[in-house]
Parts: C-alpha cells; structure tokens; sequence
C-alpha cells in the first residue's frame, strides 16, 4: 500500500506533540490532538477499569493506580523502561487512529525524533526498541534536523543562510545539544555526558518546596509508597517554572509568585512558587547531576566549549536556531547572544518551539520520501539511452558550429601570414613558404586560442541545442515535485570541459587540414600560375639560375615535375616579381577563394572521424549525468 502522510512524533522528556504531513501535498503539517489538547505532558498511566491513559488524562483521571513521567531516556535493558516506552507509543498510535486522525497501517510512516547528543548506535537501538511496538513505517531521526526542516519550510531561513553555518542549541527537558548544520550537513558537536535538561529546575523547584514543606516527613513517606503522587507533585513544579519563564517580568516582584498545585487528600496539598529571587537562587545552586555546577554556570560552559569547537571548524555560524520548550529561558537568549553576537552572527529562537520539533519531524518525512522519489525520476532519465540519443542527434550541428570559426583562423593564423612572409621577402623559396604554412598551421590547431574556439562553439552548441531538448526531460520532473524548472536546468554556466571532455583535433585531422592548405596555396592560384609562368618561358632566367646556362643551352629536355620542384626548392624569385604577381589584393582574393573549401575539408574531416565522435558522445553523457546528480543534490534542498 502506498504511504499517504508522514506522522512527526515528538516523544520528549517533558511533553509530547504529534503533527502530520501529507506526502502528495506541499501545504504545512497539521497538529494532532490527544485529548483535545495539541501538545501532552509525556505521561502514562494505569487504571484498573479505563486500562492505559496517556498525557493530561493520566495525571488527572481518579483511579489511576500506576503513573509514569519523564521516562524518555537513552535505549537500556531495564524492562519497566522498555515496556513504558513502548506502551506509551502503542497506546498514543492506537488513540490516533480511534479518533482518525491518521490512516495508520502501511499508509502512515512515523518519524520520530531523538537528542542529537545519541550516537548513531543509540538511535539505531532505539528505533529498533520502538519498532517492537509493530508500527509498520517507524524512523528515528535527530531533533536537530527536524528543528532545522521547520525553519526552513516555515520560511523563517533565507535560501543563503541555509548553505552557510547554522548552530542549532536545542534545550529539552533532559537533555541541551548541539548541532552545526553547515552545507545543509549535520554535525552533531559531542559533549560526552550530557545531563543539561530542564527538568533539573522542575526538581530543584521540587527540593526547594518539600524541604520548606510543614508536613515534609508525611510527604516524603507518601512519595516513597505511592511514587506517582510524587510524579504529580513534579508537574506541578513544572507548571510553576513555565509560568515563571512565561511571565518573568510579572514575577520579579518578590510579592508575586508563579505557583503550581497538587491535592495529595483533602488535608495535604503540595503548592511550589517560584519568583525571581528564587529562581536566582535555583539557577546559581551547585546540582550534583551538574558536577556540583549550577544550571546557569553549565549551560553557559556548554555554549562556549559549542564555540570553541567551532572554532576549531574555523566556523562563524551565520545563525543560532534555538528551539526545546526551555528555549523560552530568556537567560539562555542572553548568553547565546553574549557568545555569538550580532551581526557576524544572528539569534533566532522559535516562536513555538514546543511545536517546533513535531512539525519538523513531519516534514523531514515527507520530504525523506519526496526527495526519494525525486531521485529516483531523475535516476530513470539517467539509466536510460535518452541522454546519449539527444547528444548524438545534435553532433552534426555541432560540427557546423566548428568548421567556420575554425577554417577563418586557420587562414588568419597560418595562410595570410605565410603568404605575406613570402610576398615580402622573409621567405627565400616556395618550399620555406609550405614549411611555414604547415608549421603554422599545425601550432594554431594545437594551440590553446583554437581550444577556446572549440570551448565556446561548444557552449553554444549545450546552450541551443542540447540544453532545450534537455529540458523536455527534466521540466517535467520539476513540476511533478513542484521546484522551480530551473533546478536541473543549467541557464548560468556551464564548463567548457563539461560540453568538450578533451575534444581536440586529431592528428589525422590535422594532417589532412595541413596538406590541403599547402596543395590549395602553392599548387593552385596566384602562386601555381608563377612557376606556370617559369615553366613556359616567360620567366626563363630563373631556370638558368637553377640548372645552369650550359644545360639550358644544350637543350636538354627536363622532366616537368621535377622542375616544378627544382623551382619551388630553389628558386629565390626577385621581390618585384612578387610584389607585381602576388599583391595584397591578390592575397586576400585567394583568401576568400580558398576559405569554402577549407570549410568542406574540415566538415568531411570531423564527419568522417566517427571515432572523436563517439568518444565525445560518451564523455558529454557522463558529464551530464555527472552535472545531473549534482544538480539534483541542490534541487532536494528545495523540496517541500
């Protein structure tokens, strides 16, 4: 069955919150109720008549005869704590389904989230203890990234900052991480044992209460024989400490106190305040969990030993992401501020960061598996013959595109030159004419000017040609995944060793360019027509000159090739003659003659030199498969 929505799942220490996502849909995830309330107390109880309660109902149905709170920890063997777990998860899946929130089955993949302090096999063993429950889809992935995936989706990083260095702190209830995203990559920053959760302060709240308690000996037995009075008893002191936090301005009067309240009987009741001279003192006190640091002190180290690791990265981050319920701590802004300050870099904590996570979560799924079938399109289009046929239907216009740029230069580098050479003297014989060609010609097509003709004439070929037909392939792609088309497009740039892996002329077409110039320039035209001149006697005295007077004489009849090449060795004709016969009018008439059959030369040369072709095709599809998949990896980032 196909996977319709994807399930975030904030189990936290503190508070749980379920959002869902659909995964054909781009519009943002939904909160999920239990109890008509979006976000629960993490609680689970027993009742002998109602079986399992979860969250408010735990804590306030009468009858409850077992209660659990605060029971998300690192994966042990401890069985209470494997089965609360489980039963927790089991009994929220089964109520969400009751009230059809969710589909459930094969259609619904869960997601659920973890500190990023955990290791990678802390997770594993994790998702493998909540995948006992028989949930069928069931993934357990960061908080960070979930914190990270919200932010961007809820519109709240800019498309820049997200491929520069964000730091996320993320302070829940048990534990504070943090995790560098830098590149759109997580790096979790490991500070070995970490014990910095907000629950610390419900518990000292708690210690503060019963130690000032009238009947402090009654409770504390009470507590020790019904331990889930004393669970209530905590809540209550985390209701005091978030209305503090909530209010802080209202509670610096010492006359003003934010308080929770507990009814253990009619005659007891448990009631913790808290204002700010108080909880001055609970944050300045030495807490054994802490090293007999205070929860200030520790927070504060944790941030700038955050830093210092950074700084070791040679990382700035260009935004502080702060999110976790006790992100609402003012102090912890503060001191984020004070160690990252403005304007190298920017404090951003979540408006509703007791949301934030199960939100994230959502979307990371959803994303997990559009991002999945995003690549998997373009894995299609990239496995098939598509790309190669496309390139090759195009290799014959490419061919145009070289062959006039290619045969001008060739006349402009090699021919006119060399004929100007000659016409003025710098060049004694017809013969030092033809090396000079040749070598010309030969340095030219080895050159690094002719490779960057042949790298423009081959962007322009990717651009007009093969990038239009290329977009038939992939705009469809983009819209079916709703990116902008220019995702898999390549509009900028392009590398020229991108189009033309290494496509030069090859020694076979250079040897036959070469030799069609030298016939053309001395065996037709102006030149040819001198030696023609030589030949029937006009000019005769040059012969003398290369055979002698007395042979001349003597009448002997020579063999006329070779002395059209005795001439062309030997003969140093007179500069007047060269001047008069071969002008630069004439120079540039011959130009012009011989440049639509250079251009046929070249067009029959790269034709028929099937060979470069195909090596060509093969590199191009390469590369543009190559330029794809890295196209792709940028593309993901922008799916929804």
């Amino acid at each position: 069955m196909k996977i319709l929505e994807t399930i975030g799942f904030d189990l936290g220490h503190g508070e749980t919150a379920v959002a869902k996502a659909i995964v054909e849909s781009i519009e943002p995830p939904q909160m999920l109720e239990i109890n008509n309330k979006k976000n629960q107390i993490t609680a689970l109880g027993w009742h002998p008549k109602l079986g399992y309660l979860v969250g408010e109902q735990a804590l306030i149905q009468a009858g409850v005869t077992q209660l659990a709170i605060s029971f998300k920890q690192k994966p042990n063997h401890d069985p209470n704590y494997r089965k609360t777990i489980a039963t927790f998860l089991v009994t929220y899946y089964q109520k969400l389904q009751e009230s059809k929130q969710i589909e459930g089955a094969e259609s619904s993949y869960f997601y659920i989230g973890c500190p990023s302090g955990w290791s990678v096999s802390d997770r594993q063993e994790y998702q493998k203890l909540l995948q006992e429950t028989g949930i069928p889809h069931l993934n357990v992935i960061p908080e960070s990234r979930a914190a990270f995936m919200q932010a961007k989706e809820a519109g709240k990083l800019e498309y820049e900052k997200l491929l520069a260095s964000v730091l996320i702190v993320d302070i829940g209830s048990s534990t504070t991480d943090f995790t560098l995203v830098k590149s759109l990559h997580e790096i979790p920053l490991d500070f070995g044992s970490n014990t910095l959760g907000a629950s610390l302060i419900d518990k000292a709240i708690f210690a503060l209460t019963l130690a000032k308690h009238e009947q402090k000996a009654l409770l504390e037995k009470v507590f020790q024989e019904y331990p889930h009075h004393q669970a209530r008893c905590e809540l209550a002191c985390r209701k005091a400490k978030e209305d503090y936090f909530s209010n802080e301005q209202l509670y610096s009067d010492p006359q003003s106190s934010a308080r929770g309240f507990e009814s253990i009987n009619e005659q007891i009741y448990f009631i913790p305040q808290v204002n700010k001279l108080m909880m001055e003192e609970i944050l300045h006190q030495p807490l054994p969990e802490l090293e007999n640091k205070s929860w200030m002190q520790s927070f504060s180290d944790a941030v700038s030993e955050a830093k210092q690791k950074l700084k070791k990265l040679d990382t700035v981050p260009k935004l502080v992401l702060m999110t976790g319920g006790a992100s609402r701590m003012k102090f912890t802004h503060q001191i984020c501020q004070q160690m990252f300050p403005e304007p190298e870099t920017l404090l951003r904590p979540d408006a509703e960061p007791e949301r934030c996570i199960a939100l994230g979560l959502a979307r990371v799924g959803r994303w997990d598996l559009r991002a999945a079938a995003f690549q998997q399109e373009v894995n299609k289009l990239l496995d098939s013959q598509k790309l190669k046929e496309l390139i090759k239907k195009h290799i014959p216009e490419l061919i145009e595109l070289l062959t006039q740029p290619l045969a001008n230069n060739l006349i402009n580098n090699a021919v006119r030159p060399g004929v100007k050479d000659w016409q003025k003297n710098q060049l004694r014989t017809l013969v030092d004419l033809e090396t000079s060609m040749k070598n010309r010609a030969e340095q030219w097509l080895k050159s690094n000017a002719a490779q960057q003709i042949i790298n423009n004439q081959c962007i322009n070929w990717f651009n007009n040609k093969i990038q239009p037909d290329l977009a038939t392939q992939t705009d469809p792609i983009c819209r079916k995944f709703q990116i902008p088309r220019s995702s898999l497009r390549f509009e900028d740039s392009i590398e020229p060793t991108f189009v033309n892996p290494e496509l030069r002329i090859g020694d076979a077409i250079l040897a036959d360019t070469v030799a069609f110039i030298v016939n053309v320039v001395i065996g037709g035209g102006t030149i040819a027509s001198i030696i023609t001149l030589i030949l029937t006697g006009h000019l005769t005295w040059p012969i003398a000159l290369v055979y002698g007077v007395s042979v001349m004489a003597a009448g002997v009849e020579l063999n006329r090739k070779t002395v059209q090449e005795a001439i062309k060795t030997n003969v140093d004709i007179p500069s007047w003659i060269r001047s008069s016969f071969m002008n630069d009018k004439k120079i540039e008439d011959m130009c012009a003659q011989i440049k639509p059959e250079l251009e046929n030369v070249f067009r029959e040369q790269l034709t028929t030199n099937q060979e470069a072709f195909e090596q060509l095709i093969e590199k191009v599809e390469q590369g543009l498969q190559k330029a794809l998949a890295t196209k792709v990896q940028e593309a993901i980032i922008l799916i929804q």
